[in-house]
């Protein structure tokens, strides 16, 4: 096999991994797990979604947990801007990095934002026009990247085009979504490859969902198609509060320690990393 000596990391759990917790969560624990995380090594972490608090209650405290946590040179810390308010509160915090989101879907699209996907796309151009101004870059999580509970299969040129339309715009990294864990390590491995082939020079994630198992099989399948970046969660939390049937993402210290044994640097404390996620499980 063919595979990088080393991949970027993004960690989701305090963020994706969270959201869909009914129970609302103490900041100070929020603010805790964060910090373990960043002392973990973790290059890249989600760590808040400036939502409005009606549609992700989780999310409400998002202002403590960003001014609270420790901020290690290391780490990048990033958080979700649906639009432009919340874009101009990750100015007001300082954040590293901000993401935007778009389903491949009409279906999903509809009841994730309330719009088409042409007009979530549009939306976006204030939001990099802010980031640019801001000296951060944005990246971009395509959801139902591999396949829709409403729509069924989803068409990988469909993906292709929703990339092409989103670089064209200034969006600096893309996030294929494998949002309720439909993907397959072949579906990977084309999508990854096909992408990587028309756009050599982008900067491409995968993000998978371990609903039917596959998640450490996909990420494999990216590896050999080229993907040098990859998301997960620590403890395996989380899902996507707007799709039936999405569990939790892939577990990010089962993906840390696959890559570690096959040779691949993550920069990752795998011991730091363990503590961790059990803290995540208390």
């Amino acid at each position: 096999m063919n595979l990088p000596k080393r991949v970027a990391f993004t960690e989701v759990g305090a963020r994706d991994g969270l959201q869909n917790i009914s129970q609302f969560i103490p900041t100070e624990k929020k603010i805790a797990l964060i910090n373990a995380l960043s002392e973990a090594g973790v290059p890249y972490m989600e760590v808040a979604s400036f939502v409005h608090p009606k549609l992700v209650p989780q999310m409400a405290d998002a202002a403590e947990v960003v001014t609270g946590i420790k901020r290690l040179p290391g780490t990048k810390y990033l958080a979700l801007v649906p639009n432009t308010k919340g874009a101009q509160r990750a100015v007001e915090y300082g954040l590293d990095g901000w993401g935007v989101f778009v389903s491949s879907t009409e279906t999903h699209n509809q009841r994730n934002v309330n719009a088409s996907i042409a007009e979530t796309i549009q939306g976006f151009a204030e939001v990099v026009r802010m980031a640019r101004e801001a000296k951060v870059p944005v990246y971009c999580a395509i959801s139902m990247s591999f396949g829709c509970p409403y729509e069924g299969d989803v068409p990988p040129e469909r993906v292709v085009s929703i990339t092409g339309k989103l670089l064209d715009i200034g969006i600096e990294r893309i996030v294929l979504g494998d949002t309720t864990g439909m993907g397959n390590p072949h579906q990977v491995e084309d999508l990854t490859g096909r992408l990587l082939a028309l756009y050599p020079a982008m900067s491409l994630s995968l993000h998978f969902h371990d609903t039917r198992g596959a998640g450490l099989a996909n990420v494999l399948a990216g590896l050999q198609a080229g993907a040098t970046w990859f998301e997960g969660s620590v403890a395996g939390l989380g899902g996507c509060p707007f799709a039936h049937g999405a569990t939790g993402n892939t577990t990010s210290e089962d993906m840390v320690h696959m890559l570690h044994e096959m040779g691949i640097e993550t920069g990752i404390d795998l011991d730091k990393l363990l503590a961790t996620a059990r803290l995540a499980q208390e």
